[in-house]
């Protein structure tokens, strides 16, 4: 049961608190400042709170429900596909860490060091894993000797350390933060292609399944690909109300070139030394926020269902003269019915707090359905339901509850996708010219653009669009390809174009 939710008002203090039932409400809205909205939001939502080391943050229950249930929806479809878990060290060597060097280039201004124990300086430095290629790969090249040894797939659920300095926001950007992150090792290119799809599939269903957020698959360019690796897959999330992309989770194949440092080779069938396919993917806590600022709202949290570790609030609604024991029995019986059937419902008993405040305070912590009972509701042998995506309410006999609420909350995950992708696409604008472009970003837009895939340009878009709100760069080269005419010109170089790609500001 709820009991304990909230902090108990002063003492002497119950007359005001019942009294003032929108004390909980959010000081900035959505559309006006998002940035201090987002903040209040994942604090008072109880998802976050502050640390006393920047950015750092205590991940409160209600947020690791949420990391829980997409964890056992991945672990387990990893494991379909023979992958196993283990752990490595957090630390690593300097000398193991830049052995890659364009691998540690990209890496080296987010990485943590440990110089002293107790009051003496080490002799070495000793790093924080900030990803653990460089960790991991010289024990693959102990255990890969010959072809029967492969494929080695294995993944590890872990925290990292990358030590932002600029802009740190829960979930999107923090010092350390938690994932996962798969690295396999295999005989041939085509396996390893094979599967760095298949974990982006993972992915891609993490976020429009379970997130109900519309993501766009692809390809990233060669300056945003992972540093040391062959080419980057992603999935790809916007924010409409700040007009920035999200990398939402990557599958990288990491072609030969770790092997070639790490000396990862094995004998093949013919007897003959051959150097393995490396691929490595992660998902991180990011994407818990990107769903509190997709499905948010000026009430607080919006979350889906699949992922809320309360699906279903029940609260008590007496009057004055009701039989109130009755209306406590009818919704204990309630939360045991709706358990019994397999979602996540509780109760809300307190007290010291009136229905309204209570409304108030699971609208901000986003559980998905509230069920109201009062003296009519008893009466009638019926509950009152009443939504958190659209606020429209539903009396529900009690004899069709189980059915009624599964509806409902299939509903609501449904129409949480359906808004989200009807937003984000309505801010995709198509532009063929530099003006357009620059017009399009000046408004925020998710743009499609023609593109010549030259790295140079790439940098001379990023060189000329550098302002306070930061630089354009590409998202992605979306698989999903609108058809590309004969003589297409890129809107950048003027120069013959290869391909469609996402460009806009980023997170």
């Amino acid at each position: 049961m709820a009991g304990g939710e909230a902090k108990k008002p002063n003492a002497g203090g119950k007359k005001k608190e019942v009294k003032k039932e929108t004390g909980l409400g959010l000081t900035n809205k959505k559309d006006e400042n998002f940035g201090e909205w987002y903040s209040e939001v994942v604090v008072n939502g109880e998802m976050i709170e502050y640390y006393d080391i920047s950015g750092c943050y205590i991940l409160r229950p209600w947020t690791m429900s949420i990391w829980e249930t997409m964890q056992e929806f991945f672990d387990a479809e990893i494991k379909k596909m023979k992958v196993k878990n283990c752990y490595f060290p957090l630390f690593v060597s300097s000398t193991v860490l830049e052995k890659e060097k364009d691998h540690i280039e990209g890496f080296a201004p987010e990485v943590a060091w440990v110089t002293r124990s107790g009051k003496s300086e080490l002799e070495v430095p000793v790093a924080i894993r900030p990803t653990s290629e460089t960790v991991m790969y010289p024990y693959y090249s102990k255990w890969i000797r010959g072809h029967r040894d492969l494929p080695l797939r294995l993944n590890q659920w872990c925290n990292v350390v990358r030590w932002e300095f600029s802009n740190p926001t829960p979930f999107i950007r923090s010092r350390e933060f938690l994932w996962q992150e798969g690295h396999t090792a295999f005989a041939t290119k085509d396996e390893a292609d094979e599967e760095v799809l298949q974990i982006l599939e993972l992915y891609r269903r993490i976020y429009e399944e379970f997130l109900a957020i519309p993501v766009i698959k692809g390809k990233k360019s060669e300056l945003e690909k992972f540093a040391g690796g062959l080419y980057t897959t992603s999935v790809e999330a916007y924010i409409p109300n700040t007009g920035r992309g999200v990398q939402g989770a990557t599958s990288h194949c990491l072609g030969q070139n770790f092997a070639k440092m790490f000396e990862i080779s094995f004998e093949n069938e013919k007897g003959e030394k051959a150097m393995v396919w490396q691929n490595s993917w992660a998902y991180s806590t990011r994407t818990i926020g990107v769903m509190v600022m997709v499905h948010g709202d000026d009430k607080g949290l919006v979350l889906p269902p699949k992922v809320a570790s309360v699906q279903v609030i029940v609260v008590p609604v007496p009057y004055k003269d009701a039989n109130t024991q009755g209306i406590f029995d009818a919704c204990t019986e309630t939360v045991n019915t709706l358990s019994e059937a397999g979602i996540r419902a509780e109760a809300d008993f307190r007290d010291n707090y009136s229905p309204g405040w209570k409304y108030s305070h699971w609208e901000m912590k986003g559980v998905p359905l509230r069920i109201e009972i009062g003296p009519k509701d008893l009466a009638n042998n019926q509950v009152r339901a009443v939504r958190r995506d659209n606020s429209a309410k539903v009396d529900i006999p009690r004899a069709s509850l189980v059915e009624q609420v599964k509806e409902l909350l299939g509903n609501i995950q449904q129409n949480l996708f359906d808004v989200a992708k009807q937003k984000r696409d309505a801010c995709v604008e198509i532009v063929k010219t530099w003006e357009e472009f620059i017009a399009a970003l000046g408004k925020k837009k998710l743009i499609l653009a023609p593109w010549c895939d030259e790295e140079e340009v790439e940098k001379d878009v990023k060189a000329r669009t550098k302002g306070e709100m930061g630089a354009a760069k590409t998202l992605c080269s979306p698989f999903d390809q609108p058809e590309l005419p004969e003589g297409t010109l890129c809107f950048a170089s003027g120069k013959a174009a290869k391909k469609w790609t996402y460009w806009g500001r980023s997170y």
